[in-house]
């Protein structure tokens, strides 16, 4: 009997029929469309005020007080980087699965694995993006994928339409509305999504060929609260110029020690921006990403942890293109480092209650990862100043800042701190055989100047523009 004329079926699901903004209409407390509340400004304020009254009357005992804190703040990060950085080496740090443990699959029926990839503006990379995905080793039949394009890029649509697609691959075009992000992109790809299994990936993208694959085995063998499998990042073009030596050399670090390290800890994980797979019917729980925040991936991390889930790290890796021109780095990094701000006082609007869904434990990881990494780049530049006056004109002044044992700490974090930092990459660097950029990791400390420049610049764009969204600039690789 047919049913085509059914009253109660369900009409098909189209771009203009889904809610983006899903996640702020229905729990508008886990969204950053409200960036700070009342109770948030009024707290950030009666501090400023009080720092303020307090350096008006105490002034050399309250520099001393806040030196003295953020010394502590210094101590504890370093040891907190130790001991992500030897949990790493744990067993379980990551998921690994060789070719013939992959091949000894075979004959199975796979899952179908829905692949989302937003663009904007990127029409040089549509060709790429779809011959690497199509070339992957994953049944033809069992991909279903949504090139994301807004409706009023012409420049983009026009390249995809001048394209024969794949069996599986289809182009949504995103309506134009408010906000202008990735994430709402992506919101109307999860709700068109037909997979078991759903993964982000960017537009200049290139994931090793046995990922999907690789990704359903990790769920298959995990247990079922394991609701994300995050990919490894690289870039495939670290030598380009000194900003991709060092960009390449933080992800290194990042995403092959890190990050497995946090895995093994059971952690929050703040994810990556793309390779990172989900279980689709889950994602649709949790309602996708939250459209207002700039750096949607390490915000929903947070709230899959307050949900009971977990992430784990698979050893693929997706090549991405690591941006080379160093205004176009700035505004990247200010985009995620907005995104963190974003992220931290969203989850920290009831701290009791985060502190209750995701335990003590993980609330520290929280406040380390999230809070913890934006402090020390806005507050290194007044230490680096203060140090390089110190050791240029030792004013009396600033010796009495530091009384014997905040100097002691203080000194052991300007060189065994700030060595350790370093080493990190040095160590990322060898983990992932790119020894020849190991010597401009002995740079980093300029590459921190930059990230500290960019998180002021964040600061001041949460307060006057949150939601804008400085869109990386891609296809910069120089052709040899």
């Amino acid at each position: 009997m047919s049913v085509v004329n059914d009253p109660q079926q369900a009409p098909p699901k189209t771009a203009s029929s889904v809610d983006p903004l899903e996640l702020s209409h229905r729990r508008p407390d886990w969204s950053a469309s409200q960036p700070m509340t009342r109770t948030q400004k009024t707290v950030t304020v009666a501090l400023l005020a009080g720092l303020a009254v307090a350096f008006l009357c105490w002034p050399q005992q309250t520099a001393r007080g806040l030196i003295a804190a953020c010394t502590l703040f210094y101590v504890i990060m370093t040891l907190y980087k130790f001991v992500v950085i030897r949990a790493s080496l744990s067993p379980n740090a990551i998921l690994r699965f060789s070719p013939q443990e992959i091949a000894a699959q075979e004959p199975r029926a796979w899952p179908l694995f829905s692949v989302l990839v937003p663009m904007y503006k990127e029409p040089e990379t549509v060709k790429q993006m779809v011959a690497s995905l199509a070339s992957m080793d994953y049944p033809a039949d069992k991909k279903d994928v949504q090139i994301l394009l807004e409706a009023d890029d012409a420049v983009t649509l026009a390249a995809a339409r001048a394209l024969t697609m794949p069996p599986g691959f289809r182009v949504t075009e995103i309506p134009a509305s408010f906000p202008r992000t990735k994430p709402k992109a992506c919101n109307i790809g999860l709700h068109l999504a037909e997979g078991e299994y759903l993964v982000i990936y960017d537009a200049e993208d290139l994931p090793e060929k046995d990922q999907l694959k690789k990704a359903v085995l990790a769920f298959e063998t995990s247990p079922a609260n394991v609701a994300c499998v995050q990919s490894r990042l690289n870039y495939y073009n670290p030598r380009q110029n000194v900003l991709t030596r060092w960009f390449t050399a933080e992800y290194s670090a990042w995403f092959d020690l890190q990050l497995p390290g946090l895995a093994a800890l059971g952690a929050v994980i703040p994810l990556g921006g793309t390779s990172n797979h989900f279980k689709t019917r889950i994602l649709q729980e949790l309602m996708g990403w939250d459209a207002y925040n700039v750096t949607e991936d390490c915000d929903l991390g947070v709230r899959l942890g307050r949900a009971g889930y977990t992430t784990r790290m698979l050893e693929t890796t997706t090549w991405e293109e690591a941006c080379s021109v160093f205004w176009s780095w700035i505004k990247q990094r200010t985009r995620w480092q907005k995104g963190y701000i974003q992220t931290w006082f969203v989850h920290m609007r009831d701290p009791l209650k985060l502190l209750k869904e995701l335990g003590p434990v993980n609330f520290l990881h929280y406040q380390l990862l999230i809070g913890g990494v934006t402090f020390s780049v806005l507050v290194n530049p007044v230490f680096w100043l203060m140090a390089l006056v110190w050791f240029v004109f030792r004013p009396e002044g600033v010796a009495q800042l530091f009384p014997g044992p905040v100097f002691a700490a203080g000194a052991a974090c300007l060189f065994l701190g700030n060595f350790v930092f370093v080493y990190i990459n040095l160590l990322g660097c060898c983990k992932r055989k790119t020894d020849s950029l190991m010597w401009w990791a002995l740079l980093t400390p300029l590459y921190w100047m930059m990230m500290s420049y960019s998180g002021w610049r964040a600061v001041i764009q949460f307060f006057r523009d949150p939601f804008v969204w400085e869109k990386t600039q891609h296809g910069m690789v120089k052709k040899s």
